[in-house]
């Protein structure tokens, strides 16, 4: 909580920072990797960094922070924070790095808002600032603490199995421990890091979810990237990783996870959103789950579809399941009610329905509006997206 004087100068200056967030972050940024040029060749996203991405992310989260502090003190956003906390553990970020961040951030707003940052405000944000960073800090304490890694030492040597084309696009990879470990704990829904080394001496790092429970080995799946910049560690694993490669892989993190219990479940998915929903389907078929599983999938085409024999797969092995699957342009006869984008009110979701979604932003927030709109509690429904969360603090 606030201190009563920080507080009101936190509302008194909130507009302002917000307003120049758009300004700060990217002069941060600029600072922050002109002291410590490692931490853009071998930690943060360089294509996030390219598009601008990773900018809004952050400016959205201190906003909501802050904006959170003022408007509801005795409350803390919990589910903002774990989802940050879950992405800094899966990089191995740690304690000593946050007072480099307030460096380059402080110095940052002063330079933006100029003669407005006086000593009694600079002091009330850094409370802002020390009230987050030590609440992240204290929930990735805990994250490492039960993946077995309290050094935040979270990358794991591991000897590619097997890789299987799963479309022209999407490529999945089994790997496992190269020192003949255990296989670190995965719950449904979970992504874990792969970092590799690249032409020009970088050590890029990406997440990517865990589209399958196979017991002896984590597997993931990855898409191609195109565009400007193009997916330069996606592409790179498609193009040079193969069976008998050794990869860093970090264990598994992420707070977006299946629930056990039996209520309802629907796992809604577009795209590459389809990885997650692919783990939590396998978990369920292989628990022997009778609960009720609705499954929607979103595409382009039947050809893009990736794992798209598995869903019907594995829904086939539920006896309480059924899948939805909407094509943009279907390439073989398909139902014209499931042609075109998806449309969940069109489904009969039963009450107490826990929802799951992942895809593309657009999708996410169309598919969370038809499940309000069908009495999906909107505590009930959870999200993963790929990427920077633009989302977060928003009012989605």
């Amino acid at each position: 909580m606030l201190s009563p004087k920080s507080t009101e100068l936190v509302r008194a200056t909130l507009p302002a920072v917000g307003g120049a967030i758009g300004e700060i972050a990217p002069l941060f940024y600029d600072k922050l990797f002109a002291a410590h040029p490692a931490l853009l060749r071998d930690l943060f996203n360089r294509g996030n960094q390219a598009r601008g991405t990773q900018q809004r992310a952050l400016a959205g989260a201190v906003a909501a922070f802050a904006t959170g502090l003022v408007e509801n003190p005795d409350a803390r956003p919990d589910a903002m924070l774990s989802r940050i906390a879950h992405k800094h553990a899966s990089l191995g970020i740690t304690a000593d790095q946050y007072p480099i961040v307030q460096r380059h951030l402080f110095a940052a707003i002063a330079e933006v808002l100029g003669d407005a940052v006086t000593p009694e405000v600079a002091a009330a944000w850094d409370e802002v600032y020390w009230l987050m960073a030590n609440a992240l800090i204290a929930v990735e304490a805990r994250l490492y603490a039960e993946a077995g890694t309290p050094d935040a030492d979270v990358f794991i040597p591991c000897h590619v199995i097997a890789r299987q084309a799963e479309t022209p696009e999407v490529t999945t990879f089994l790997v496992r421990p190269a020192d003949g470990r255990p296989l670190p704990v995965a719950r449904p829904g979970q992504y874990v890091s792969v970092q590799v080394p690249l032409p020009d001496g970088a050590r890029q790092i990406r997440q990517y979810s865990l589209s399958g429970h196979p017991e002896n080995a984590l597997q993931f799946s990855v898409k191609r990237v195109a565009g400007d910049p193009a997916g330069e560690v996606s592409n790179h694993l498609h193009d040079h990783v193969a069976v008998g490669d050794t990869p860093l892989v970090s264990v598994p993190f992420g707070d977006v996870t299946l629930a056990d219990g039996d209520s309802p479940v629907l796992l809604a998915s577009a795209g590459i959103g389809c990885t997650p929903v692919i783990g939590m389907l396998s978990h369920l078929a292989a628990t022997g789950a009778t609960r009720r599983v609705i499954a929607v999938h979103a595409d382009r085409t039947e050809t893009a579809h990736a794992f798209r024999a598995d869903l019907h797969q594995l829904v086939a092995k539920l006896p309480n399941a059924a899948a939805h699957v909407w094509y943009e342009h279907p390439e073989l006869p398909h139902p014209t009610s499931r042609t075109g984008r998806a449309d969940l009110t069109t489904l009969d979701i039963p009450a107490g329905t826990v929802a799951y979604l992942c895809g593309p932003l657009p999708f996410l927030k169309t598919a969370r509006a038809q499940l309000l709109a069908s009495g999906v509690a909107a505590a009930d429904i959870h999200y993963e997206v790929f990427g920077p969360d633009l989302w977060l603090g928003a009012d989605a």
